[in-house]
């Protein structure tokens, strides 16, 4: 039988965006943002080799506003 692990598990991702400092996860924001904005702006002119990128962005992005949304709740209390 094997125990069913209730700790969740944290990526290699997320473990880089947790050590930043809040002003570096605010500069990443807006990185991510033009980035993801660039990225649809080749795909809508047929530019973009790799469609995968926006996905990567997107969720990359997630992953930031997540992580500032967990300090602005721990703060809040």
């Amino acid at each position: 039988m094997s125990k069913n692990n209730t700790k969740p598990t944290v990526n290699k991702a997320m473990k880089l965006i947790i050590e930043l400092t809040d002003e570096e996860l605010s500069r990443r924001d807006a990185e991510l943002r033009k980035e993801k904005f660039q990225l649809r702006a080749q795909a809508k002119s047929g530019q973009l080799d790799k469609p995968a990128k926006i996905r990567q962005a997107r969720r990359n992005l997630a992953r930031v506003l997540t992580e500032q949304n967990k300090r602005s709740a721990a703060a809040a209390k």
